[in-house]
């Protein structure tokens, strides 16, 4: 390797551009490696003319320093958070705070050169350390963020990883995917979150036998990254960048370097750390404070680890560099039956919504009874695995119903308690009598008990949807908001952003209509509330609807206008509704009070 790379260095040390021959070469011999005989390259190379080699540093084909628009405050993001996450009341409240203050600085750095050069100098990044058993939202509640964020997020696992070096992932192959997942936007990725997990797995006081080389290996890499540092998207052990980088030269003729600076990627790093209850209860008792618990015992005392320092991470076998690098230190509440029967009655939840979405790809509506989500909260609770308990238990229950529904005619199965104790033999009378009146009864119950669980829902969120879109929310709109819930089968924020678009869509299709109509019209918010019911019902676009409705008003309003002399008209949900009514009425209204004789009938035309 030493002598390869001496070859393709000039006097200045810097690297020497290959000619077409020695690229073509390269290749060769790597896609040979790989695929035998059977590939061979023939592309043409655009090779620089004299004087023109130069190197391309890959900063020009950004976006510029100033990075994605932050603006959401740590209120904001904490209500978000509420509306998907159950209880983790503290943890929330910090994770909030701490990466919206990391965003907001960065966003406020930017603002000029100066800032942003000064901003690197001591700076200490808000990276975080979660603490939590399994099962309780750490994953999710970071996805949620970085999705309201519209940040790109990777995931990884430290147990995958090794030093640089050594055989294994490397860390940095973290910021490469940051990139992948940005679409290959730098800008982008270097404002993005990556989260490692099983962070605790690589404390080196887990080896059994002396210090564990590889572990404290694996801290070390992560340090700089962590940090600040230029990571290369060109790397030895990456045929595909390499392959990249050639056509990129043979398409410009530069060879492009291209680099991540990590300086503003949060890093957020996760474990259970059950061991460490122990070395936290000594410290403890030595200061005199209670905690007499047995954490040896098979159930882990979590409420101590709330009382987890510095000291107590470096005896678990962290770096004390390493730990420095995460001055945020987050622990998660463990999940008990309530807690997991709450998850199941919030409208956001993914679990419930998935299974929906399994049996609607099928045709068929599924419903739950509230006593049978209270005995599959309780499975869950048994299996001592926190929200992925929830998962389990409702698989086991549903599996046979989803195997053999769909071969069938049945469009309406109701979870009862009986559904969760006994699967199998509910299924038979299901198969046996699916026209059952009394199973049917329940299910429209247990559906008409299930809207008005949502519209409570978005009745209480309402006031953070009025914030932050505008549009105040009515009984109408509540009713509307449901309708979509149910019909998209999506969490309560997906709705109201889905309403948003569709507003927003009809006010577009409005400001258009002068240059398409031979009238003036303009809809108020409850002929806009009417035109979006209609496309929820039609499954249609609302601004196309839109300009439908307002197509056919066209002829009767002209009528009005050529006797009333009126120019504009502000169309109601009542013209949307009744559009023959609506005219007939402005008729009467203008035309019999200034010509008298008969009230011309307007007809809607299709």
């Amino acid at each position: 390797m030493d002598d390869e790379k001496k070859e393709l260095e000039g006097s200045e040390g810097q690297t020497k551009i290959p000619n077409q021959k020695e690229l073509e070469k390269e290749l060769s011999e790597y896609l040979s490696k790989k695929y035998g005989n059977r590939v061979k390259v023939i592309s043409p190379f655009v090779v620089p003319r004299p004087g023109e080699e130069r190197m391309d540093d890959g900063q020009k084909s950004r976006h510029g320093e100033k990075g994605p628009d932050f603006d959401l405050l740590p209120e904001e993001l904490e209500a978000y958070l509420d509306g998907f996450v159950v209880k983790q009341n503290d943890a929330k409240a910090v994770l909030s705070t701490k990466i919206c203050t990391h965003f907001n600085r960065i966003k406020y750095y930017n603002k000029t050169s100066q800032g942003a050069k000064k901003s690197s100098v001591g700076m200490i990044k808000n990276n975080i350390l979660m603490i939590g058993p399994t099962g309780v939202g750490k994953t999710y509640i970071i996805k949620l963020i970085a999705h309201k964020l519209g940040v790109p997020f990777v995931k990884g696992d430290a147990t995958k990883f090794s030093e640089t070096g050594y055989v294994g992932g490397d860390v940095e192959d973290l910021v490469r995917d940051l990139v992948y997942e940005a679409n290959d936007d730098i800008e982008l990725a270097e404002n993005g979150i990556i989260y490692i997990d099983e962070i605790d797995k690589i404390a080196s006081a887990h080896n059994l036998i002396g210090h564990d080389v590889s572990r404290t290996g694996v801290q070390r890499a992560l340090l700089k990254p962590m940090e600040e540092t230029e990571v290369d998207l060109k790397v030895p052990h990456d045929p595909i960048s390499q392959i990249q980088a050639i056509e990129q030269y043979r398409r410009t003729g530069k060879r492009e370097k291209r680099v991540v600076n990590t300086r503003n990627i949060l890093f957020i790093v996760s474990g259970a750390f059950g061991d460490l209850t122990e070395i936290i209860r000594k410290r403890l008792q030595q200061q005199g404070i209670g905690f007499e618990a047995d954490v040896r015992s098979t159930e882990v005392p979590w409420e101590i680890l709330k009382e987890v320092k510095a000291q107590d991470l470096i005896e678990f076998g962290f770096e004390s560099e390493f730990v420095g690098r995460l001055p945020v230190v987050v622990v998660f509440d463990e999940l008990r039956k309530e807690d997991l029967l709450e998850i199941l009655n919030n409208p956001n939840n993914p679990i419930l919504i998935s299974k929906r979405r399994d049996f609607r790809a099928y045709g068929i509506d599924i419903q739950f009874e509230e006593e049978a989500l209270d005995q599959i909260a309780e499975m869950a609770a048994a299996e001592k695995t926190g929200a992925r308990g929830l998962v389990s238990a409702i698989e086991k229950v549903l599996i046979p119903f989803e195997k053999t529904l769909p071969s069938t005619d049945i469009k309406y199965f109701l979870v009862t308690p009986d559904v969760v104790r006994n699967p199998a033999g509910e299924l038979e009378k299901l198969l046996a009598n699916p026209d059952d009146p009394a199973r049917i009864s329940r299910f429209q119950d247990a559906k008409e008990k299930e809207l008005r669980n949502i519209q409570a829902y978005i009745a209480g969120s309402a006031e953070n949807f009025r914030k932050n879109s505008g549009l105040e929310v009515g009984e109408r709109r509540i009713e509307l908001l449901s309708a979509l819930y149910l019909k998209n089968i999506s969490d309560i924020d997906s709705v109201f952003e889905d309403f948003k678009a569709m507003y927003q869509q009809i006010k577009i299709e409005e400001a258009s209509l002068p240059e398409k109509l031979e009238v003036s019209v303009s809809f108020e918010d409850s002929a806009i509330d009417e035109i979006i019911h209609q496309a929820i019902e039609k499954d249609e676009e609302a601004g196309t609807l839109a300009y439908q409705l307002a197509k056919k008003l066209e002829y009767g309003l002209k009528l009005v206008r050529d006797r009333s002399g009126i120019e504009h008209f502000s169309i109601n949900g009542e013209a949307i509704i009744d559009m023959e009514k609506f005219v007939n009425d402005l008729l009467k209204q203008y035309y019999h009070e200034e010509y008298g004789g008969p009230i011309p009938n307007f007809k809607v035309r299709d």
